[in-house]
């Protein structure tokens, strides 16, 4: 053990898979903060601490089930000239699953102006279990990470390193799932154009279960132009609300 910790390659190994972790993980977190939104504020902090600690447990699992995460990428069902694998009808599910929440999602803020309904007492006509959003969050996790999982067993030969990994990536997102969550949530449009590219992720997945991989760098690529553009937006919005209060003045 000693002997790993002192050896340049394990560093090396570590700083690459804890930053692929970290960027694979964005996606992950823009789901993170749409299901959260849906908890009362007071039940939020926990929904994300809880449901990043059990997907960093499923992670962790993932990586002591070697024989089988391996044995996912071999194909096993055939449909005329398509052939199906464990993996690729996870990212199909996965992807559906994606698609249809984020439609949803965006029908339930469209009808409700992005307000949690109430009745005549002030209680919340919907409500929604935190256990429910955790587990949902758990299993995001998993269509999100086999991936980086599968890539983390073919760049590294030491699990202790992988898991060492996993553990400092999902700390960080469990550091920065909370501003971004608030952010999406103060800024109605930043929430829909969340939305949007959780229907492309899931488009993407659904396409890659076919066997048409698209590098995700497009993905994001798309997402940070998109957000800068957006950002310039909100900018000029602040500006026109200030001259007009000075005006009003």
């Amino acid at each position: 053990m000693i002997e790993l910790l002192l050896a340049p390659e394990t560093w090396i190994a570590f700083a690459t898979l804890t930053a692929l972790e970290i960027v694979l993980g964005i996606d992950n977190i823009i789901v993170i903060a749409i299901l959260v939104s849906k908890l009362p504020e007071h039940q939020r902090a926990a929904g994300r601490l809880f449901g990043l600690a059990l997907a960093m447990v499923t992670r962790i699992g993932l990586l002591f089930s070697l024989v089988w995460l391996m044995g996912l990428t071999e194909p096993f069902l055939h449909i005329g000239e398509l052939a199906f694998s464990g993996r690729d009808l996870i990212l199909l599910v996965g992807g559906l699953f994606l698609v249809y929440k984020a439609v949803t999602e965006m029908h339930d803020t469209m009808e409700t102006g992005g307000h949690i309904e109430t009745n005549s007492t002030g209680a919340m006509l919907k409500k929604v279990s935190i256990w429910a959003v955790v587990t949902q969050i758990a299993l995001i996790d998993i269509v999100f990470s086999l991936d980086s999982v599968i890539t983390a067993i073919g760049l590294v030969k030491h699990i202790e390193i992988m898991v060492a990994a996993i553990i400092v990536a999902v700390l960080v997102m469990m550091i920065a799932a909370k501003p971004i969550s608030e952010f999406v949530e103060r800024h109605p449009t930043i929430k829909m154009l969340a939305l949007a590219f959780l229907i492309l992720v899931g488009v993407f997945l659904i396409a890659e279960s076919f066997g048409q991989h698209v590098p995700k760098g497009y993905i994001y690529t798309a997402m940070a132009f998109s957000l800068v553009v957006e950002s310039l937006n909100i900018r000029m919005r602040k500006k026109r609300e200030q001259l007009t209060s000075k005006v009003l003045e």
